[in-house]
């Protein structure tokens, strides 16, 4: 497939290859140089962080660490 770089720098990926590839708008792409050509590839949706998601879930804690702190500033007569 041949196609046309914008004036602005851009290119189409067509459609064909978008359906097979499952590419979104709004999905990022990695571009890599090999040499004299370019590759472009689905970015990884996976993060760094994606094995602590949900790990942390839940406010309880926190929830706990306000609940004490408002009995301290009514036990000391304060509102702030």
């Amino acid at each position: 497939m041949t196609h046309t770089i914008g004036a602005k720098g851009q290119v189409v990926i067509p459609k064909q290859l978008r359906d097979d590839l499952k590419i979104q708008p709004g999905q990022e792409v990695v571009f890599e140089r090999r040499g004299d050509d370019v590759l472009l590839r689905k970015a990884p949706t996976a993060t760094p962080t994606t094995p602590l998601k949900g790990r942390f879930r839940g406010s309880a804690l926190t929830e706990a660490l306000l609940d004490a702190r408002r009995e301290d500033r009514l036990a000391e007569g304060t509102d702030n």
